[in-house]
């Protein structure tokens, strides 16, 4: 060894370094890039009844008006708004696209569709409803949308992460503002609602959302409470939310069987609530508006959380207005945005609206209002609006008026000259609310003359407001806080650092490896071959497309793009080397059948799932299979789990040991497989979580889990064999521990994944051994590359799984599958594994790569030479398999955390770009954990060896 080597300590401590250094930049990076959306503290009070340029000294103290009717009469006063309504029902329906009411693009829903909800859409016809299409920001999951509903505030991207785990809400919302008013709520369905607004309903019955296999009881419990809530009169406001409709998509996508069903169900009720709360007057129970809401849509295969028109085409449809609509077009061709439904709901019920919204009035429902309320309403919409303005553009840049200045018409400071708006975004806001206040001001002068021009006064007054509403609510809606630029150039500074840390040392151990001999001629073909030079080359490739986000939403076709080439020039290298040296034909048609074995599972897998976001209606063998009737995909999956577990045994007793330790951990795997079997078998199809399928899976939970520890712990004090050399007795160890880990995890994936998967997790299986046993038979190709190749083979099936950039094809039914009751930190752990069940795969079996190759080379240089020490035999053999992946992975975050500082104005970056950098997060993670069992397992299991043969040297001594 050479002087300079560096020793298996400081290797360690510099990785580590660079590992926590990289933690930490990213850490920074995220808090600093991730928006949170800019909010005034408080609540809206009597002072949004007056315009934003006024003294709030002048504003009465409501602070005195303990009782809720008191402070309910001084909004009714101060907002000259007279309310036509006493009671809401707000029905959510979980997951319902509002094509399937309302259709798509001036076309009426599908057949299908129109005849389950005849009563609706009879609603819509005879012009007794409006419906629109309202559009959901991302993430489109459950409690992000249900708080922009309420506070008409866009939350940050982030939101995503804490849909499992709901707290509070703390921002105002209409909901507060009826709680302050004296309402008397109640709140049937998800529970979801309780965490938002602990406390705040005089009678609830809350069920789980994330029960997803449950699509009838869930909607029965909320159901059986409707016949008794309609006959009460002592609440204000209902909320109903259904989730058997979202469980439905989530079970079998849009077109599930099961989806008339669910929405003549759900018809059912609407027809219900409108006859016995809005048409039958036999209960003095006031004016009742119904209101029906999604929280998002859902995809062809029924999952959401993306920005795709089909997640965010919600709805939103509201029966009782007396809109007078004249047609069935008029009705359902309507456009309006989530954050729309609470300033509408203010004002309609008379409270203020919350503070930090950014919706507008949506169009259609004040019609029934006079005209001065109609332009009171958008007035008050805009003196909200300019409010949360304020806050973020400097006051400079507004001219200063008089108090008041909006109620009597006569403004001092203020140009009443209507002028054209141009230049940049704030002085566009500035000029529109100007023009819309001076002609406001204008139809006021001349309401009492009643002139012939007041009529086009009052539109034109209304087309402003409009305006400059719809203007100013986009302005909002996309504006940030200002990201602090220190901070994320701090945190892409240490993860550019770590980088460079995780580079120096994988060359230095390169150097070490490789070149150690010093009569090499050090020439570039000496340095790297020709898939090296494809390995580093498609590297690049990968880091040059992450700055298009179409190669980011289509990413997939690059992975199986890099594995399917780099499987042809591991073939071109075999026939190259067999042409050289003739004979030996098994190991040639052993290589031939492994590397064509590669060749045909890795293009089956490219062609299960159609990925990406463009193309996935593509025909794929999934959807084939599905076509073909679910006895097919049954007979796979069955079929692929027989399979998996002989696959599994065979590695387990490859090695040739029949010690007890080995047959135990066989039967143990063995009845692991029966029980998967058992539940794919009898509890699969049920709908609903029986307690014989939660029993069965968590003792499959329990066995795996038992096994797969008790292997990587015990085995190696059961190793010893004195007829080996120590780096063989290691081999075999590690060999066993790696296919105890791998058929586990299959076995785990069997068990959670989609049935259609099942044929990819064989397949998987099937290229880790392929290659391993390419690299057990001499294979003229660098360790470090044959892990590289690993690696991106993970990440090939991890797209292959049907896995995308997207959040919504994220599997959520499986991640509850065996948990009774439920937990946020369960479900999250069972989501990531089934998310990322492809590259923890292919770290796994890093354990049996290493095993394999100890094996092989037991009688190598380092086995032969007694003063080589322990460390520097974990250095050599360790190495490289945690050091490449961690490498990698730490090349694709630092670039990607580049495009997206770069990307950070691009129109595409919540959409796009953020979402796959939660992806990238997620990956490392997945790295991270990958390579600390790898290099756990290794290290305790060559200490466990050495410790037994430094006894039994010692036991021969004496």
């Amino acid at each position: 060894m050479t002087t300079a080597a560096m020793t298996c300590t400081r290797l360690t401590i510099f990785t580590v370094a660079g590992i926590l250094l990289q933690i930490i930049g990213l850490s920074i990076f995220v808090f600093g890039f991730f928006p949170v959306k800019p909010t005034l503290s408080g609540v809206s009070g009597s002072e949004s009844y007056r315009d934003p340029f006024c003294d709030s000294s002048l504003i009465s103290n409501e602070s005195e008006l303990h009782h809720p009717a008191k402070l309910r009469l001084l909004y009714q006063e101060l907002s000259g708004i007279s309310s036509k309504y006493d009671r809401l029902i707000l029905m959510v329906i979980d997951g319902l696209p509002a094509e399937f009411v309302l259709g798509k693009d001036g076309k009426p829903p599908e057949k299908v569709l129109k005849e389950s909800m005849p009563y609706t859409q009879s609603l819509l016809a005879n012009g007794d409803a409006i419906g629109y299409h309202a559009k959901a920001a991302p993430p489109t999951v459950t409690m992000p949308r249900l708080k922009a509903m309420v506070s008409g505030a866009i939350g940050g991207f982030l939101d995503v992460a804490f849909n499992f785990n709901t707290q509070a809400l703390l921002d105002d919302n209409i909901l507060g503002q009826f709680f302050r008013i004296g309402w008397k709520m109640v709140m049937l369905g998800d529970e979801t609602w309780l965490k938002l607004f602990p406390g705040l309903f005089m009678r609830h019955d809350g069920v789980s959302s994330f029960f997803v296999k449950d699509t009838v009881q869930v909607d029965r419990n909320v159901s059986r409470h409707l016949p008794d809530e309609l006959n009460s009169d002592d609440w204000n406001l209902l909320i109903l939310h259904y989730l058997g409709l979202d469980h439905v998509g989530h079970t079998g996508g849009r077109n599930s069987p099961l989806m008339p069903a669910k929405l003549k169900e759900m018809d059912d009720i609407v027809r219900t609530m409108h006859l016995r709360a809005m048409m039958d007057r036999s209960h003095d129970q006031g004016q009742t508006l119904l209101i029906i809401v999604s929280d998002h849509g859902m995809t062809e295969n029924g999952n959401h959380g993306g920005s795709s028109y089909e997640e965010t085409d919600s709805l939103m449809l509201f029966i009782g207005l007396n809109s007078n609509i004249s047609d069935y077009a008029s009705a359902t061709n309507n456009v309006a945005f989530q954050v729309d439904l609470a300033p509408t709901l203010a004002l309609l019920f008379g409270v203020p609206i919350p503070k930090n919204n950014v919706g507008v009035l949506v169009p259609g429902t004040l019609c029934s209002l006079r005209d001065f309320e109609q332009l009171r309403a958008l007035e008050l919409n805009s003196w909200q609006l300019l409010r949360l303005m304020l806050a973020q553009i400097q006051s400079s840049s507004f001219p200063r008026v008089s108090c008041n200045c909006f109620l009597d018409g006569t403004c001092e400071g203020l140009d009443l000259d209507i002028s054209e708006c141009s230049g940049d975004k704030e002085k566009q806001l500035i000029c529109l609310f100007r023009n819309a206040a001076a002609l406001h001001g204008i139809w006021k002068s001349k309401k009492s003359t009643e002139s012939s021009s007041t009529m086009e006064d009052f539109s034109r007054a209304l087309d402003a407001y409009n305006t400059f509403l719809k203007t100013a609510s986009e302005w909002l809606a996309s504006k940030t806080t200002e990201k602090p630029v220190l901070l994320l150039g701090l945190g892409v500074s240490a993860m550019l650092l770590s980088c460079f840390i995780c580079g120096t040392v994988f060359l230095s151990l390169f150097k070490e490896v490789y070149h150690e001999p010093k009569d090499r001629v050090c020439s570039l073909s000496n340095l790297l071959n020709l898939e090296e030079v494809f390995i580093f080359a498609l590297l690049l490739i990968l880091v040059i497309s992450m700055g298009s986000s179409s190669m980011v939403e289509e990413e997939h076709y690059i992975w199986h793009f890099m594995v399917s080439t780099f499987h042809l020039l591991l073939l071109f290298k075999t026939a190259k080397s067999f042409k050289i040296s003739k004979g030996m034909n098994i190991l040639r048609d052993f290589k031939f059948g492994s590397i064509f074995s590669l060749l045909i599972s890795g293009r089956l897998l490219r062609g299960w799932h159609q990925g990406g976001v463009n193309w996935t209606y593509l025909p794929d063998i999934s959807k084939w299979l599905v076509q073909g009737g679910s006895g097919y995909v049954k007979w796979i999956q069955l079929i692929s789990i027989i399979l998996v577990i002989g696959l599994g045994l065979y590695t387990l007793f490859r090695t040739g040991s029949n010690r007890k330790g080995v047959r135990i951990l066989a039967f143990g795997f063995s009845t692991c497989g029966f029980l998967v079997l058992l539940h794919v078998g009898r509890y699969q199809d049920e709908l609903s979580t029986g307690f014989g399928a939660t029993v069965t899976v968590k003792v499959i939970y329990y066995l795996l889990s038992i096994s797969s520890i008790g292997a990587s712990l015990v085995l190696p004090w059961s190793a010893l064999n004195k007829d080996k050399s120590f780096l063989a007795e290691v081999g075999d160890c590690l060999y066993l521990i790696g296919s105890a880990y791998i058929l586990c995890w299959c076995l785990l994936q069997q068990l959670l994944q989609q049935p259609i998967n099942s044929g990819p997790i064989l397949l998987l299986l099937l290229q880790i051994l392929a290659i391993l046993c390419l690299s057990s038979s001499d294979f003229q190709v660098n360790e470090w590359v044959e892990i590289t190749a690993l690696y991106y083979m993970g990440m090939a099936g991890h797209f292959a799984l049907g896995n995308s950039n997207t959040l919504a094809t994220i599997d959520v039914a499986g991640a509850f599958i065996g948990i009774s009751s439920h937990s946020t930190i369960l479900s999250g752990i069972l989501m990531f594994m089934i998310t990322y069940a492809s590259p923890m795969l292919f770290l796994l079996s890093l354990v049996m790569y290493i095993g394999a190759n100890l094996r092989n080379h037991s009688n190598s240089t380092i086995s032969t030479h007694r003063e080589t020490s322990l460390g520097q035999i974990l250095k050599l053999k360790l190495g490289f398999p945690c050091l490449v992946p961690l490498c990698i992975n730490s090349i694709l975050l630092t670039a990607y955390t580049v495009v997206l500082l770069l990307m950070r104005n691009h129109l595409f970056v919540w959409s796009v770009f953020s979402p796959k950098y939660l992806y990238v997060c997620a990956t490392t993670l997945c790295t991270y954990i990958g390579v600390c069992i790898v290099a756990a397992t290794v290290t305790y299991t060559f200490y466990v060896t050495t410790f037994l043969r430094s006894n039994r040297t010692r036991h021969n001594n004496s």
